[in-house]
């Protein structure tokens, strides 16, 4: 072996040794993901995913796939001639859009990452929020800020749903069976009806009911900027809640850690928004000191 070679592989036993306490800590704890933006789209970031949600699998630890499929979803209605419509971060889900949502989610993007984890060793399961009772919701009513902050507006956003239950009971046994569950954000209301859940709060709803050590969610943004335009390494829920009435949290991002609030007061130990562009971001964040995003606890 030559120095050079000695030098690096010095360095990768000095990663491993990083991560020892990691491992240690995280031994037969859950982990829930969620999984969107380019992420899902960059070939290369793809099978990255699919190889570390695998690796912390054989590891010892147990990591459930929340996923999302924006990109998708908007490509699929633009060469249907349909146009998009977002308020306040939600897509407006009613008639041929909810169709198309569900055939997307559950029919294509789901077994994608599923077949994706396959092919890296991993042994992966696809289900919805209507599989076994998962996911139970009623409809959710979007209230937006008005000029008279006593009565804000009440917006119609379509058959998108908040979630009301959750039963972890399959994924508990999917789980204890050595598999990798990957869930579609459907659910599915008291009379059967099909809603469109934001991957973000299904993927905090989850980790609550399964008393997660941890929720991440891969954003396509570095994590929290600050109102001087500086990404935060962590903040707490006082200073998030500040930061949405001042409005410097909004738009996209107000799902996300409102997702992350739910996760906290639900048990989960931490929460972190993170940046899915970076190869590897679910390893980093969580086998090392320095981590790639925001962390809120």
């Amino acid at each position: 072996m030559t120095q050079t070679n000695l030098e690096q592989s010095i360095k990768k036993a000095g990663v491993l040794l990083e991560s020892l306490p990691y491992l240690r800590d995280f031994a037969g704890k859950t982990i829930v993901i969620k999984y969107g933006g380019a992420a899902m789209v960059q070939e290369e970031l793809k099978a990255g995913f699919a190889r570390d949600v695998t690796l912390l699998k054989y590891i010892g630890i147990n990591p459930v796939v929340v996923h999302g499929g924006g990109p998708q979803i908007n490509k699929t209605l633009e060469r249907m001639g349909v146009k998009s419509k977002f308020i306040e971060g939600y897509r407006v889900s009613e008639g041929e859009t909810l169709d198309v949502v569900e055939m997307v989610l559950v029919g294509k993007v789901n077994k994608e990452i599923v077949s994706l984890i396959s092919t890296a060793g991993g042994k992966a399961v696809g289900l919805s929020g209507k599989d076994g009772g998962l996911l139970t919701a009623e409809k959710m009513l979007v209230t937006k800020q008005t000029e008279d902050v006593n009565r804000p507006e009440i917006i119609d956003v379509g058959m998108v749903g908040k979630v009301t239950s959750v039963n972890p009971a399959v994924l508990l046994s999917l789980d204890k069976d050595g598999f990798i569950p990957v869930i579609a954000p459907v659910g599915a209301g008291i009379n059967g009806e099909t809603y469109n859940i934001n991957a973000d709060t299904v993927a905090g709803e989850i980790s609550a009911a399964l008393g997660a050590e941890k929720l991440v969610l891969l954003t396509d943004t570095q994590g929290i900027w600050g109102a001087d335009k500086q990404m935060i390494p962590s903040l707490d829920e006082k200073t998030i809640k500040q930061m949405i009435s001042s409005g410097v949290i909004s738009g996209g991002m107000l799902p996300k850690v409102a997702a992350c609030l739910r996760a906290l007061a639900g048990g989960v130990h931490k929460t972190h928004i993170i940046d899915g562009r970076v190869e590897h971001a679910v390893l980093l964040e969580i086998f090392t000191d320095a981590g790639v995003g925001t962390q809120i606890v």
